[in-house]
């Protein structure tokens, strides 16, 4: 199952959204590699570039999330802190491994994708709406 980027996973937020296309594609890129029979080295070195691109896109996240004073933000970090778990547990299972094996696709569409896409629709948007109503009401 690989992921896609839709009008349900728009936040409002240009930078976020670009940055959740761009997850979107290296998880993608995790699973092709994986269907593609690429390997174990290549599975790793994908899901390396993943975990990357992650804590730059986190970073981003929790900047925005202090400059406009966010409210739950540390909430919202310990969700960060869970994928950031579940990265290292797909590493070791990798690195246990031959190769990716069916088990740990399987758990790359469960603990990443359907996390990624819960948290952009519950967390991040509310993050977005959040600094709409501080923009709104600082230009009243």
């Amino acid at each position: 199952m690989y992921a896609e980027f839709d009008d349900t996973l728009v936040t409002g937020n240009e930078m976020i959204d670009g940055q959740h296309k761009e997850l979107i594609e290296k998880i993608n890129q995790l699973l092709g590699a994986c269907e593609n029979g690429d390997g174990k080295v290549k599975a790793i070195q994908t899901l390396a570039y993943l975990a990357e691109y992650t804590e730059f896109h986190f970073g981003e996240e929790e900047k925005l999330q202090e400059e406009i004073a966010y409210p739950g933000i540390k909430e919202h970090k310990k969700e960060h802190e869970k994928l950031r778990e579940t990265v290292k547990e797909l590493h070791e299972m990798l690195e246990e491994s031959e190769g990716p094996t069916e088990a740990f696709v399987q758990q790359v569409e469960k603990n990443v994708v359907k996390w990624l896409y819960s948290h952009i629709k519950g967390f991040d948007r509310s993050v977005a709406e959040y600094k709409n109503m501080r923009l709104s009401g600082e230009m009243l």
